[in-house]
């Protein structure tokens, strides 16, 4: 009896398939971006240039021990408090009404143990060598969120929208209004609450 030989696949088409199918997931695959916290490293000084002193009442100093541990302007802190105690030093306007330094848009307790004028306001962190990676970016956020809250309320109040979301859809391409005057603005607003967050070379303490 003859033998039937079996019927052959034709595997050309399979293969064009799985190349078209590799190319659309190539396409519709979104991929995870690593984030991290923008920062600019301050130019090397020039040694024989003396430094600006700051007065204390317009610092505010953050320590992170080794346990994760804050102790602000000399005071134990939990995390959760200090988005709003950043807040109050950027935003106090200490400074008195006949002085230069004062400031006609600060909304907080003005006193005169405090800030004088968010552009003299200096927030200063002190991390530990052991202080975790979680708490030092956790430290971050709450403070630059302290400085983008006062921007958006400025923003708000003199251009009806928030500083952020703009700053955002900008940084992003996906603003339709007139980019270059939009960014004058966003110019403004940081010069009202100019970032000035100052942090020092990690060191090890004993607590």
């Amino acid at each position: 009896m003859a033998r039937r030989s079996a019927p052959e696949v034709n595997a050309g088409s399979m293969a064009d398939i799985a190349f078209l199918l590799l190319i659309f997931f190539l396409v519709t695959t979104t991929m995870e971006k690593d984030k991290g916290i923008a920062r600019q490293l301050p130019p090397i000084q020039d040694s024989n240039i003396i430094p600006p002193k700051i007065k204390k009442k317009n610092l505010f100093i953050v320590l992170v021990n080794k346990n994760d541990q804050l102790l602000v302007n000399e005071r134990s802190m939990e995390l959760k408090d200090l988005r709003e105690a950043a807040i109050e030093f950027l935003d106090n306007g200490g400074a008195t009404s006949s002085s230069p330094d004062y400031c006609k848009y600060c909304k907080g307790k003005r006193s005169i143990s405090s800030s004088d004028n968010p552009n003299k306001a200096v927030i200063s962190v002190q991390n530990d060598r052991l202080t975790s990676y979680n708490t030092y970016i956790a430290v971050q956020n709450e403070l630059v969120a302290a400085y983008n809250s006062l921007r958006n309320r400025e923003s708000k109040r003199l251009y009806g929208w928030e500083y952020t979301e703009i700053k955002q859809e900008i940084d992003a391409g996906t603003y339709l209004g007139d980019k270059e005057a939009t960014q004058e603005k966003l110019k403004v607003i940081q010069q009202l609450y100019p970032l000035k967050l100052s942090e020092a070379q990690p060191k090890k303490t004993g607590n």
